[in-house]
This record gives C-alpha cells, structure tokens and sequence, in this order.
C-alpha cells in the first residue's frame, strides 16, 4: 500500500506568521488555492483510489479540486488532524519563539507537551495508527495495492516520517513538509519504504516506479527526484 502524504496548501495564518492549530475558519490563501488547483495535474494522473483527509478547512479546500477531477468523496479522519497546540494556538511564532518551550520543541520534541494541548509523542501515536489502518482498510476493500492520498499539516507528516523512517521523534525537526508538498511512504509487510519527501515539483510519476524484482521485495524503487519545527501548521 502506498500513501501520498499531502500537506495543506498556503494558508492565510502561515502568510500571517500564527500558529493556527485547530483555529476554525483558517482558509487557503491566493497561493494556496493555486496549489490546490494544480494537484489535479500534479497526481490526478496517478491511479488515486482513496482520499482521506483532516477536518480543518484549510484541508477540505485543498483536496476539493483534486477529489472532484477523481469523482471521489474525501473521508474525514480526526486522527490526522492539526497538533492541538492549546494555549499556542492563535499566537504569532515571533511571540512563541520566546518560550522556554520552544526550545524543547526544537531539540527534544517527543518531551514537548504543548500547554493545555497534547504532546507530540501523541500526535505520532495517533497519526500513524491511522495510516497503518487506512491502508489495512483500502487492502482488504481492492485486494490488493492501492495508492492513496492523506490530507493532513506538517509537523503530523513529519511525525509520520520519522515512524516511517525508523528514527527518533527527536529527529522529526530534520524533516521539510511544506505546503503542498508530496511525501511517500509505501508499508509493506516488512517495513515501510520511504520513497519520496516533501516533493513540490511538478509530475510525480516517475517516483513510483516499481520494478518486478523489487516488487517482490515488497518495496519500491525511489525515482526522480512549518509547522512547529519550520511553519504554522
């Protein structure tokens, strides 16, 4: 089974330098409703059976074009929502850089609880379940390989990355998400393969190729080519 970890495309609080979280009501921006539209040709190609997505806005509007050109409907999964940042949420990231926690965020995320928020050990724990039970679900519905999107915010593809890539949630601030950007992960009965990360180009065909022999394998041959740690989320 292989997942494209979509992030959300530019939205008005990450042109604004806030911390949106789960603040209602944060839409796309200009840009961010250009890199909405432009994901129908970016993957729409790709043979997309499933697309499920976070409940804030700012992901319903990004997957909207690309789930009408496929004729399909979004499923909303709260387990691939916006870290709640808690108190953070709302405020300006040069106010946030200030706090003592920052710098936990930063240097050892997976101690970071945010103040009357969640941690993000938990954002990991959650987020990851949901893509392994996905892709349990869209397997036994297809019998077989399905190629699937998520629609979901940076810090939690990131957390969902470092799972797939064996490291420490500690490590997860190396990672780029950025808006729309494309990851791929393919899990496998062995262990996930990280095929692809933070892809903004064009086309991402060529980065799921698969050859017979790897196919066997159960993996797939890589190809062509903030959030708290980086963005707002």
């Amino acid at each position: 089974m292989t997942v494209l970890l979509l992030r959300h495309g530019r939205s008005t609080s990450n042109t604004a330098h806030t911390l949106a979280g789960r603040s209602p009501g944060v839409d796309l921006d200009d840009r961010g409703r250009e890199q909405a539209g432009a994901l129908v040709e970016r993957i729409g190609s790709l043979p997309i059976r499933a697309i499920v997505r976070s409940p804030l806005l700012r992901c319903e509007r990004t997957v909207e074009p690309l789930a009408a050109a496929l004729g399909l409907e979004a499923v909303i999964d709260e387990r691939i929502s916006e870290v709640d940042y808690g108190s953070w949420t709302g405020r300006k990231i040069g106010e946030l850089v200030k706090e003592p926690l920052w710098e936990v965020v930063q240097q050892h995320p997976s101690a970071a609880v945010f103040p009357d928020g969640e941690g993000l050990a938990g954002v990991q724990v959650r987020a990851v379940a949901a893509m392994r039970e996905h892709d349990r679900r869209l397997a036994d519905e297809h019998g077989g390989d399905v190629l699937w999107v998520a629609c979901t915010h940076g810090d939690v593809i990131k957390a969902v990355l470092a799972d797939a890539l064996g490291s420490h949630l500690d490590s997860f601030q190396r990672i780029n998400a950025d808006p729309a950007s494309v990851s791929v992960i393919r899990y496998t009965p062995v262990r996930p393969f990280v095929i692809h990360v933070n892809h903004t180009g064009s086309a991402l065909n060529a980065a799921l190729s698969v050859t017979p022999a790897d196919e066997k394998k159960g993996g797939t041959l890589p190809a062509g080519d903030g959030v708290v740690g980086g963005s707002t989320g």
